[in-house]
């Protein structure tokens, strides 16, 4: 991962050498804000939860009415799974994965420097899943498997990516959805131990992620 935050830095500092040296209205941008996140499988019962996101775009004109955005963003992203303890009780363990999102997007200007809707694929790479100690050794439900033996998700992931964008040309709110396309937990599937306790069932569930955040241009 640290050879992809640094390369990813790197491509970042060209393209927005580019930009600048460039004197047709393109924008390179610092954006925040928070999301939510959702795990959506059969396997067990989860909810969405609130995380934040932040990082660096470049939004360079193409043609026409369509621009092309670069950006790349860190983030930690929450969803909880229900567990039972020892004690039979139930609770929502929080689980957290932090990373880095590469998007190369599409977007086509509804009003000019004003709204546009953005579109196109997203690379993330992100750690294993963590969660609070104390929580290790809850079953979850539905299954016999611990909160910890389904933290070792896929690393590498890609998402598709649909968003709106509106304001000035300095300041902007951006609302996004993505759908992760790949199995996020197939990385679970490799150890038959764990596919017998999820109750002799592959592994199968995608990331669905809101995010709303707030896009300050240089």
């Amino acid at each position: 991962m640290k050879k992809l935050i640094l390369f990813s830095v790197l491509l970042f500092n060209v393209m927005t050498f580019a930009q600048y040296n460039r004197r047709d209205g393109n924008r390179i941008g610092i954006m925040g804000g928070i999301t939510q996140t959702s795990l959506k499988t059969s396997n067990f019962v989860t909810k969405p939860e609130s995380g934040w996101v932040g990082g660096l775009s470049v939004r360079g004109n193409y043609y026409d009415n369509f621009s092309a955005i670069f950006g790349m963003q860190f983030f930690e992203n929450h969803f909880s799974v229900e567990t039972l303890t020892p004690l039979l009780n139930k609770v929502d363990v929080d689980y957290k994965t932090m990373g880095v999102q590469i998007r190369l997007l599409a977007s086509y200007n509804l009003i000019k420097d004003h709204v546009s809707i953005d579109f196109g694929p997203v690379l993330q790479v992100n750690d294993k899943l963590k969660i609070d100690s104390k929580y290790e050794l809850n079953n979850v439900v539905g299954t016999f498997l611990t909160a910890k033996e389904i933290t070792d998700v896929t690393k590498i992931n890609g998402n598709a990516y649909i968003g709106i964008s509106a304001g000035t040309k300095r300041i902007r709110a951006v609302v996004n959805y993505q759908y992760g396309l790949n199995n996020f937990l197939n990385n679970l599937n490799k150890t038959e131990e764990l596919k017998l306790k999820n109750n002799n069932s592959n592994f199968k569930g995608n990331l669905g992620i809101i995010s709303g955040q707030l896009l300050i241009n240089l």
